[in-house]
């Protein structure tokens, strides 16, 4: 639901609930105040209660930028064989998470709502996708509610949706109710109905939820077995993290272990009186970042305990970094963890003297079997380092960590621990920044530093490639107007044309690029972007592990990588029905985008992308998904803004692995904007999709299609043909040069006021339902930024797994309808076809601007 029905329902001028217009970024704040919405945050969840005509908990769960609400009579029950109905309500803007007080009687809801709870949420699995299915796995990390929850969709015919909410049998479990939580919530106001549904509650004073202890073991005294160990007492404090240095080869011998070397965020842990805190390696506290963390390992059951480890997401692979990122902002939702690969101290025996074997033996037995969101990072032994390195390197992990399995953890860095990378990315200083060419907005490349004994720091290069258009904007915020024309680092090249004009600066921010090796000097040869790391500050470059530089090594390890191919997109249960009238399976659907990738690549290949799933087939609960998700390892993303403020992961493709993996993810359609995701903001193509409606023969809609190709023949534009797969035609303009996408839809809009009002009676250029009988809707909103249509070669999520074709013009003469071509017959066209029916679509040149 969008807030529509919310405003629909209230008046604001009467109610103190607020407007969503006021909710552009905000979030939660205790003190009940709007607060713009910082760059890195949590979806939220709030519970209210709510004194109205019936009492009830208002139960409601962020979702991109809303709330989904439920409302729950009896309120949430941690009892898992007490299933609670939760009925579906209108969609709540953010800002309702700060809401309380009395809504006046007779307005929708009136009554007193007082915040009964509110926190995290977190799910592994997309939110969407699973609401659309009629299931939703969760954990909450709130005051009063904590752990696993279960939404489940009722099958029972209902005039709103209504869901079952219960309580997983984990740690948290017992016979608590939400009734049971109500010494801290501030009381009904000022209506009567407040106050006498008020009077039926009667409170206890059940203060925490606690998890349960699951095992009873003397861990001090397994503590103190340990080699050099001593009783101390842990400061409540962060401690400096041990650090290693980089190799070239990973050393051999008995007496080092190896481990995968995670690619995430280093985080140290304390636990004192049982109540932890978590630092990142430079001090600084991320607890109520990493709230599942938290709650993980208060769950261990410990008075205290210092441990070190890494936060990941997914496998912690390299690839797995992006969605670290997208999950620790809001953007998207994603399972965290926290690898332990270290014990300091653990009920009041101090262990860091203790060889690394005996230490990692502890925390192994501490750590028991593995939990979603903490885990053991095992080892293997000393003489095994190059095929942990060859192994790591296949697996897509960043490289290996070399430790001395007989030395004691020691602060900073030392050649205790040595680290081994598959050397095609390393980190380096901005410094400056080229002017953009062209089009391109914001700045063209940033100059890049390193850290230098002699001269400080010295320049390292430039990265111009692998930005999306939101992060040249964002950068070049970031940046501002600071700098001047003279370098502020060594240059130890010639200054060219371009270094010339460049604007230098101090050391300002980290990024994170892929090389392709070394130059002469020292120059990186073809980096491109990899990430920006705010994570880490210009000072952590100068700590360096890296040791003397070798100019060849980074060119010999990327070599090496080349050679490890990506592993084959495995397709799950290939013989399920997806589309149950013809009894085609999902090995069918897979063959079928196989064969025409090529031609479907053309049109989707870096561009945002909305796709159409189907999990159960055609028939079943479809849903549309345009933004990344866990599990996504072969499609990336581009962060862009949408109407709301925030920013989100959009979908992107760039080959045939990452298409064929969204068919693994039981993807049916394919709807890319009419923009590339580097530059998000300028169309290079215009949609105009004739859509009959009922009563409207075939014949009309072709001689539509002619009318509109003719028409922008007269405004010099060409336009190409396609039948949709569904009822309708698409007459498709492209622009090269692209155009803004302001002017891409003001034309759109004229086009079609215009041809609709100069034959009334054939076309409409509004999709209002009760005038579409007998008419041509001239559907020219898919021309807006963030809008789609339908790909050539893409199936339809309908009957007869048809499939929209490109046609050449002549062929429209012999078209019978609109969803004329199925998974069959375009095969067979594309088997019998000599020539592109849209040949030299890309390389004709015409845009707006002459329009506009």
């Amino acid at each position: 639901m969008s807030l529509t029905e919310y405003r629909r329902k209230r008046h604001f001028e009467k109610t103190r609930e607020p407007a969503p217009e006021a909710d552009s970024r905000v979030k939660k704040s205790r003190g009940g105040k709007f607060a713009k919405v910082p760059e890195v945050h949590r979806p939220i969840f709030v519970v209210q209660l709510h004194h109205a005509s019936r009492r009830h908990y208002d139960f409601r769960l962020q979702v991109g930028d809303t709330l989904k609400s439920w409302a729950v009579p009896k309120g949430p029950s941690y009892d898992p064989t007490v299933k609670r109905m939760a009925v579906e309500v209108e969609d709540h803007p953010l800002s309702y998470a700060t809401f309380e007080g009395d809504i006046p009687e007779g307005e929708y809801g009136g009554g007193h709502v007082a915040r009964f709870d509110e926190g995290v949420w977190t799910t592994p699995y997309d939110p969407e996708a699973q609401l659309a299915k009629g299931h939703l796995r969760f954990e909450l990390f709130g005051e009063k509610l904590k752990g696993e929850w279960h939404l489940v969709r009722s099958g029972k015919p209902a005039r709103q949706s209504q869901w079952l909410l219960f309580k997983e049998k984990d740690a948290y479990a017992g016979k608590v109710e939400a009734d049971d939580l109500l010494d801290d919530v501030t009381p009904p106001g000022g209506t009567k109905a407040a106050k006498k549904a008020a009077k039926k509650v009667a409170r206890k004073a059940v203060k925490t939820i606690a998890p349960k202890r699951t095992r009873k073991v003397d861990w001090a005294a397994k503590a103190r077995k340990l080699t050099g160990a001593k009783t101390a007492k842990l400061r409540n404090e962060a401690f400096p993290p041990q650090l290693a240095k980089l190799g070239d080869v990973a050393p051999n011998g008995a007496q080092w272990i190896h481990e995968v070397k995670w690619d995430g965020y280093r985080l140290v842990a304390t636990i004192v009186d049982g109540k932890v805190r978590i630092w990142s390696r430079n001090a600084i506290e991320w607890t109520d970042k990493v709230p599942e963390l938290r709650a993980a390992l208060e769950q261990l059951g410990v008075q205290s305990a210092a441990v070190d480890g890494e936060l990941i997401a997914g496998r912690g692979t390299q690839a797995d970094f992006n969605l670290l990122q997208s999950t620790l902002s809001g953007e998207e939702q994603g399972g965290l963890a926290y690898v332990l690969f270290d014990l300091l101290h653990l009920d009041g025996v101090d262990v860091r003297k203790a060889p690394l074997v005996e230490r990692k033996a502890l925390l192994q037995d501490l750590l028991g079997k593995p939990t979603p969101h903490l885990s053991f990072s095992s080892h293997v032994p000393g003489d095994e380092g190059a095929a942990a390195f060859a192994l790591a390197s296949e697996q897509q992990f960043e490289g290996i960590i070399s430790k001395r399995a007989d030395r004691p953890y020691v602060e900073g860095r030392s050649d205790d621990w040595r680290k081994t990378k598959r050397l095609d990315s390393d980190e380096f200083a901005v410094v400056g920044t080229t002017k953009g060419q062209g089009s391109r907005t914001g700045f063209g490349s940033l100059l890049l530093a390193r850290p230098d004994k002699e001269h400080g720091w010295v320049y390292a290069g430039r990265v111009g490639t692998g930005f999306s258009g939101e992060q040249l904007r964002e950068l070049s915020k970031h940046i501002g107007d600071i700098g001047s024309s003279k370098p502020t680092v060594h240059v130890p090249v010639a200054l060219d044309a371009e270094l010339k004009r460049a604007t230098w600066f101090k050391p300002l921010f980290v990024v994170e690029v892929f090389i392709r090796g070394l130059g002469n000097s020292g120059i990186l040869r073809q980096p491109s972007l990899k990430a920006v790391r705010f994570d880490k500050d210009v000072g952590d470059l100068r700590d360096s592990d890296r040791g003397p530089a070798k100019k060849t090594t980074a060119a010999k390890k990327t070599t090496a990588r080349e050679r490890v191919a990506a592993p084959e997109i495995r397709l799950s249960s290939p013989t399920k029905i997806i589309f149950p009238d013809r009894n085609i399976t999902k090995r069918q659907v897979a063959d079928f985008y196989k064969a025409v990738a090529p031609r479907l690549l053309k049109e989707v290949a870096g561009r945002p992308l909305s796709v159409i799933r189907c999990p159960d087939g055609v028939g079943k609960a479809c849903f549309f998904q345009k933004h990344h998700t866990a599990g996504l390892d072969r499609v990336r993303f581009v962060r862009l803004k949408e109407e709301a403020g925030v920013n989100a992961n959009y979908l992107v493709v760039d080959d045939v692995e990452g298409l064929m993996e969204l068919v693994q993810f039981n993807s049916l359609e394919f709807h890319p904007w009419g923009a590339h995701a580097d530059d998000p903001d300028r169309a290079d193509r215009v949609v105009f999709d004739l859509d009959p409606g009922p009563g409207v023969p075939f014949a009309e809609v072709k001689r539509a299609a002619a009318h509109v190709r003719d028409l922008l023949e007269q405004l010099n534009l060409k336009s190409f043909l396609r039948a949709t797969g569904g009822k309708g035609l698409h007459v498709v303009v492209p622009l090269n040069p692209a155009n803004d996408w302001t002017l891409v839809k003001k034309f759109a809009k004229s086009f079609a006021e215009a041809l609709a009002g100069s034959d009334p009676d054939r076309y409409l250029a509004t999709a209002t339902l009760k005038l579409r009988p007998g008419k041509i809707f001239v559907d020219y909103l898919r021309n807006g930024r963030g809008a789609t249509a339908v790909a050539s070669y893409s199936l339809r999520a309908r009957p007869g797994a048809p499939v929209a074709v490109p046609l050449a013009w002549p062929e429209l003469k012999d078209l019978k309808r609109g969803d004329a071509f199925d998974i069959d017959k375009t095969l067979a066209r594309i088997k019998r076809q000599r020539k592109d029916p849209w040949a030299g679509i890309d390389a004709l040149r015409q845009d707006l601007s002459a329009w506009g």
